[in-house]
């Protein structure tokens, strides 16, 4: 077996950096009481965070297959953490980027194929779907106890991180969902029936936007969805008064 790919794509310490940046705008909004600043600092904090977790997501997949039998994930490419190599242009970062602005769905956006025949067993392949959405899980943990840890960090940052925290916990639900076409699927898919695999691989392309519309569009829906996952983001230690003024701050033009 080949050694295990350790390089980092400079292009992820490039998205890395961005996202301090905006903590480091954030900081600075506190001595000169910039609104502007606080708000700007928390939008490139968040969204730039949002990308960094795409990118862990999908390490996180690659890199549990890789370990499972399936070796071609790192001449892809997709254990150097490189953003360009989990993503289409267009439904990768666009459409996600826009759902999450409308909507505040972090979608799953990225992508990484596996050879699902190089892996040993049934629960290598649902240790590989499952890998994604527990990367969304730590992070969000790790930026709650982040933020409990130091309470005398800023305000803005703390609002960043706690917003950043909460999609990490709505991403990890989501994915969880057992809806063909995301990881929750994926997880129960190999000990499924014949028929039903062939049934999830027939509404995969679609189910997924099904999904979508009823949580952007479904009243009754959506406000479930939110509920549960603010719910569960308490459970872990999340503050939810940080959470919603960075929440605020990240879409300020609804606030116009």
């Amino acid at each position: 077996m080949p050694s295990l790919t350790r390089r980092i794509s400079p292009w992820f310490l490039l998205i890395l950096g961005v996202t301090l940046l905006g903590g480091v705008l954030a900081a600075a909004a506190v001595p000169t009481r910039s609104g502007v600043l606080a708000t700007s600092g928390i939008f490139v904090l968040v969204l730039g965070g949002w990308v960094v977790s795409l990118c862990l997501h999908e390490y996180g997949h690659a890199v549990t297959a890789y370990r499972g039998g399936d070796t071609s994930v790192a001449a892809k490419g997709y254990l150097t953490l490189d953003v360009r190599r989990y993503a289409d242009p267009g439904l990768s970062l666009v459409l996600p980027l826009i759902i999450l602005l409308i909507g505040g769905l972090p979608l799953p956006g990225g992508a990484v194929w596996i050879n699902q025949w190089a892996l040993r067993s049934r629960a290598r392949r649902s240790a590989v779907s499952l890998a994604g959405p527990a990367a969304n899980l730590a992070l969000g943990v790790v930026l709650i106890i982040t933020v409990a840890a130091f309470p005398g960090m800023p305000l803005p940052v703390a609002a960043g991180l706690s917003a950043l925290a909460y999609f990490q916990i709505i991403a990890f639900v989501l994915n969880m969902l057992p809806v063909p076409g995301l990881d929750g699927w994926g997880a129960l898919e190999p000990y499924l029936s014949a028929p039903a695999r062939r049934l999830g691989e027939r509404v995969r392309p679609w189910a997924p936007f099904v999904l979508l519309a009823l949580l952007l569009f479904v009243p009754g829906v959506s406000a479930l969805f939110f509920a549960a996952t603010q719910l569960l983001f308490g459970a872990a230690g999340g503050n939810q008064e940080l959470f919603r003024l960075g929440y605020s701050a990240m879409f300020f033009w609804r606030n116009l």
